[in-house]
């Protein structure tokens, strides 16, 4: 695994936690290689039904080093390199964080920066302390966004307020990122592992086929007409409802209790 990445299988939860607390976890491109191998393993892996990303110390992720890769008096990469770079790097990480076929849950506390905040914005719920800070440091760096920020935000926050965000810089709490519907919720500091916790036992225990079918049909839909998508649909329930998991959900039914749904 790659240096500054832990990798650690619990059960069903895959917790993979950015391990650079001394870069406030920024990422290099060897994390962001890394992160693309756990994410894209988990969604082969039956045992894995929930991700977990975290960041280790007292950030999540201040964004990717561009400081160290931009180091005064290093060797400068030829012209064009970035745009062949990030097609297999941040340009693959995130979409994968959309569509893998397991719920992805981010732990964020301090800083979620840049790719850290998109991210946060990709994962299937997001649990933030309310004094964490998501800012986007495009605008006051001179570059332009990557890592499908100008995707992400207007479809979640709306055009005028990815402006806000983008153009001006506007740094969010995690209330506010709350408010925005960019985030599932915000807690104390002191709480914030108990309220991760209660949202990833709830998915490892979920019916996890039927899941990543529907967090599947949720992006499809963004962008298909409505005869493919009932189409996808149809398909969907067709595998869904042959799943281990379905039986049981019918037969918790019938005898009035609780389902033990296995992932299958």
């Amino acid at each position: 695994m790659a240096e500054g990445l832990v990798v650690e299988q619990e059960g069903p939860v895959l917790r993979v936690t950015l391990d650079r607390p001394e870069k406030r976890n920024a990422l290099d491109d060897a994390m962001i290689a890394g992160l693309i191998d756990a994410v894209d393993a988990a969604g082969r892996d039956d045992a894995a039904r929930v991700v977990v990303l975290a960041g280790a110390g007292d950030h999540f992720c201040a964004g990717a080093d561009i400081v160290a890769r931009n180091a005064p008096g290093g060797e400068r990469p030829r012209v064009g390199s970035i745009q062949r770079r990030l097609p297999s790097q941040a340009h693959r990480l995130v979409p994968l964080v959309l569509s893998v076929q397991v719920p992805v849950v981010c732990r964020i506390q301090g800083w979620a920066a840049g790719i850290g905040f998109h991210l946060a914005l990709a994962a299937d719920f997001t649990v933030a302390a309310d004094d964490a800070r998501f800012w986007e440091p495009f605008g006051q760096r001179g570059f332009t966004p990557d890592s499908a920020g100008t995707w992400l935000l207007p479809r979640l926050a709306g055009m005028v307020r990815a402006r806000e965000l983008l153009l001006l810089g506007r740094e969010l709490s995690g209330h506010e990122a709350v408010d925005w519907g960019l985030i599932h919720a915000a807690v104390p500091a002191a709480d914030l592992d108990g309220a991760v916790d209660e949202v990833v036992g709830r998915l490892a225990a979920g019916p996890t086929v039927a899941l990543g079918l529907t967090k599947w049909l949720l992006r499809s839909g963004q962008s298909a007409a409505l005869d493919a998508h009932l189409q996808d649909e149809a398909m969907a329930l067709e595998l869904s409802s042959r799943s281990e998991d379905f039986r049981e959900g019918l037969a918790a039914f019938r005898e009035k209790r609780a389902p033990r749904f296995t992932g299958r």
